[in-house]
């Protein structure tokens, strides 16, 4: 779970199972709609795990 504040509001996002983003590297997301006052808010998490994107092959010798 990931709680967000925005000028005083919270609201608790669910981290949904893991993701594999299409760069190849591993994580988390969540998204969801938030109000804050009279104003509605789109809000977009992202947790990626660093280090989890493959190495790319090494270039051919010369």
């Amino acid at each position: 779970m990931a709680t967000i504040q925005l000028k005083g509001a919270k609201q608790t996002f669910i981290l949904s199972g893991e993701k594999n983003f299409k760069t190849g590297s591993r994580g988390y997301h969540a998204q969801g709609k938030m109000q804050v006052g009279d104003k509605n808010y789109q809000v977009n998490i992202l947790c990626v795990e660093i280090g989890s994107k493959p190495k790319e092959k090494e270039e051919k010798k010369k």
